[in-house]
């Protein structure tokens, strides 16, 4: 019998594996340099999310710190490229 973690962690990794494919969709196919960004910030954020979710299926703490380290790292570029689209410069 399957219990109901396995199975809400089953719809999870789905529903997270969808979100990165259409995040992957917009980032290609973006009309503007906006879209892609805000692709790109919610991209990391389901990549951050599937760490995570691996990381509770499969008991192990390395998921964990690989979802910390894209989530620093997610954070940092979003505001460069939020940075760099309205000036058009990251350093001052």
């Amino acid at each position: 019998m399957i219990s109901l973690l396995t199975l809400a962690l089953h719809g999870a990794l789905i529903s997270v594996s969808l979100g990165l494919l259409f995040c992957c969709v917009r980032l290609l196919l973006g009309p503007s340099a906006q879209d892609r960004v805000l692709a790109l910030d919610t991209l990391w954020m389901c990549a951050m999310l599937l760490c995570l979710l691996l990381g509770i299926r499969y008991g192990s703490m390395v998921y964990f710190e690989a979802a910390l380290l894209i989530a620093l790292l997610g954070f940092v570029s979003t505001i460069a490229l939020a940075k760099f689209l309205m000036r058009g410069e990251i350093i001052e």
